[in-house]
């Protein structure tokens, strides 16, 4: 009968198990290998091992915000990315001649070239164009990307955006100007952001009189001032409030499907109202 007999335990130095080639003396309060100066990490007694580390965040819950959001830490990624778009889509059209003409929306445009609908909250028609709307994106941007987390955040700015599209398509005249005339601009985003930063702030029962003011302001702004496509504001204000209205509002045993729910619904909303307009005309 053969057996398996252990063998012994070489002599010699510990050392690491990520890196043979160090001797290490300290152990890591874990798992008690041997673990050198780069996989050391800091422990409330002693020092853990970067294996040891790792498996323990795995078995950690992420910490989420009121509304199911994962707090993360670090920097706004997703609002710093769209900022980031809109800067190099602006240089593009002060580099690149028929930049604009290509990617920007008109009710006209938009029905033969539907990708219009999107591209254009990514051009701008002035530096104080954009430096308004990357300014307002940034006041309320992180704190909805904190707060919903960054796919509700991401899907609220897309379909907002869109929506500000289909506004000023809906207000729009085949027998007038404004068929034709470009708008740009990521307004629509923007408000529809706006709109849910009330919803969200009401829901956390924090003052929002600030954001009301500064909607109100703009939106009067737009009627009064020629040349800014106030349709647009108004429609990503109202998809924006009503998709923030059941993110804030989803049960939380139920949050993640009822989000999933209104984003695809919302989208379908905004596609099928411009479906319907272009049949009708």
């Amino acid at each position: 009968m053969s057996t398996f007999q252990p063998l012994p335990e070489t002599a010699g130095p510990p050392v690491c198990p990520r890196h043979p080639d160090r001797i290490s003396y300290v152990r890591c309060q874990r798992c008690g290998r041997p673990v050198c100066p780069e996989c050391q990490r800091q422990a409330p007694v002693g020092v853990q091992c970067v294996d040891c580390v790792a498996a323990a965040a795995r078995t950690v819950r992420p910490t989420r915000t009121a509304f199911g959001g994962r707090v993360r830490e670090g920097r706004p990624v997703v609002t710093l990315t769209i900022i980031a778009l809109c800067v190099a889509s602006y240089l593009l059209q002060m580099a690149v001649p028929g930049w604009t003409n290509r990617w920007a929306f008109a009710p006209a445009a938009g029905e033969v070239q539907p990708y219009r609908f999107f591209t254009t909250a990514f051009l701008h028609a002035s530096i104080f164009h954009i430096l308004f709307n990357m300014y307002a994106l940034w006041i309320v941007g992180p704190f909805l990307e904190n707060a919903l987390g960054r796919a509700r955040y991401i899907a609220l700015y897309l379909i907002s955006a869109v929506a500000g599209s289909v506004g000023v398509l809906l207000f729009a005249s085949p027998v007038t100007d404004a068929w034709v005339i470009y708008a740009v601009g990521a307004s629509g985003a923007v408000f529809g952001l706006f709109g849910a930063v009330l919803v969200v702030l009401r829901r956390l029962g924090r003052n929002a009189r600030s954001f009301l003011a500064i909607i109100a302001l703009n939106l009067v702004i737009g009627f009064v001032v020629p040349g800014i496509a106030w349709q647009a504001h108004v429609g990503g204000l109202v998809v924006g409030a009503s998709l923030g209205a059941v993110y804030a509002y989803a049960p939380p045993a139920r949050r993640r499907e009822v989000s999933i729910v209104a984003s695809v619904l919302g989208a379908v909303l905004v596609v099928g109202l411009a479906l319907l307009k272009y049949a009708s005309v």
